[in-house]
């Protein structure tokens, strides 16, 4: 059962586009830190499976698959369905109504200024990225933000940019459709607290970003770790995988003999040490490594080992789950009813600011 106390803590939202088995990158830079928040807040992760339309509507073929795969290491990575929400977001209706709504009153410059369409326009030269479904996507984001009134968005640095335009957005949103003063109670001295109160005053507050710690991940090839890349290590990786890729993950380039002394603070695989292996380890790897009292091989080998004894308790639990679809399923169903009735009750309040029937 969901947590009693969960009416009096602080709403937090957040999704993933179903690509595919998650990777380390996706794990340090989202799923690690959902983990500890569902402990802290309440909590709402979805798979954005309507996102992944916006650059794969010409082929949807994979995003059922990919939507489970991703479900699947939600769970396995520690999201549990007694302390969080856990839904796909297609299966929760009111995204899609507030959408609709929000584009109404959303200037097209809004959207084009957004950095990282400009950018995904210049890098998905093989997909015909000019519609509505791309350019609206940050809006969509909005919608989904702004759905559960969440009072923070946990965000790397790099998505700052994202919640802010979201704050734009209710910003316009509230000054087209204040609540009005008929909804207030009557009597002055609650009216004035309701007007200090910011949940009291607007229909969609503005969410806070909540930035959390997203270490530097390079993939195999020493670029950021990503699928587009092929340099990935996935959460399900078995270990001869995992030590398989990671034997030629490129390392300091001055260090061309083993008996050349290497510098650890420009190698990709030391950063990859800082993350998951030991303080003591890490230890000795720099000296190692400084001195040149180790190879390469011996070095990655070591990590190895850290990222093994990290994925065994997720892989322990996605075998688990995978070998009860039907659970799966009944958790994702279960998490979209308890989405969908806290989202309509912002639905309820967005028709009637906006003169529309319930």
């Amino acid at each position: 059962m969901p947590n009693s106390t969960t009416e009096q803590r602080k709403r937090v939202l957040s999704g993933m586009r179903p690509t595919g088995k998650l990777h380390l990158g996706n794990y340090m830079g989202a799923l690690y830190n959902w983990v500890r928040l569902q402990r802290e807040y309440e909590c709402y992760f979805f798979v954005a499976d309507l996102h992944a339309l916006t650059t794969d509507y010409a082929d949807p073929s994979l995003i059922a698959e990919n939507t489970r795969e991703v479900a699947l290491d939600f769970l396995a990575g520690g999201l549990d369905p007694e302390q969080c929400v856990v839904f796909v977001q297609s299966d929760v209706k009111q995204h899609t109504e507030l959408h609709l709504y929000l584009s109404m009153i959303t200037p097209l410059g809004w959207l084009e200024r957004v950095p990282t369409y400009k950018e995904q326009m210049e890098n998905l030269t093989t997909k015909d990225l000019h519609t509505y479904g791309f350019l609206g996507y940050p809006l969509l984001q909005s919608a989904d933000i702004l759905i559960y009134q969440a009072d923070f968005v946990p965000v790397g640095q790099d998505q700052v940019a994202h919640v802010e335009i979201t704050r734009e957005i209710a910003r316009r949103f509230n000054q087209f459709y204040p609540k009005k003063y008929s909804d207030y109670p009557k009597s002055v001295g609650e009216i004035l607290k309701a007007r200090i109160a910011h949940e009291f005053m607007y229909v969609l507050p503005e969410p806070q970003v909540l930035l959390t710690p997203s270490p530097k991940l390079p993939g195999t090839d020493g670029r950021k770790m990503s699928k587009s890349y092929g340099n990935t290590i996935l959460l399900s990786d078995p270990e001869p995988v995992i030590r398989q890729k990671l034997k030629p993950m490129v390392t300091d380039p001055a260090r061309i003999r083993r008996n050349d002394p290497g510098n650890p603070e420009v190698c990709p695989v030391f950063d990859l040490h800082k993350v998951f292996s030991s303080a003591e380890t890490q230890q000795k790897v720099r000296e190692g490594c400084t001195t040149a009292g180790i190879g390469c091989i011996e070095c990655k080998g070591w990590l190895a080992d850290a990222v093994v004894a990290e994925l065994a308790p997720i892989q322990e639990r996605r075998q688990k789950y995978e070998s009860k679809p039907a659970l799966v399923e009944e958790i994702l169903e279960a998490g979209a009813v308890r989405a969908a009735k806290r989202a309509e009750k912002t639905m309820v309040e967005v028709r009637a600011a906006m003169g529309l029937s319930n």
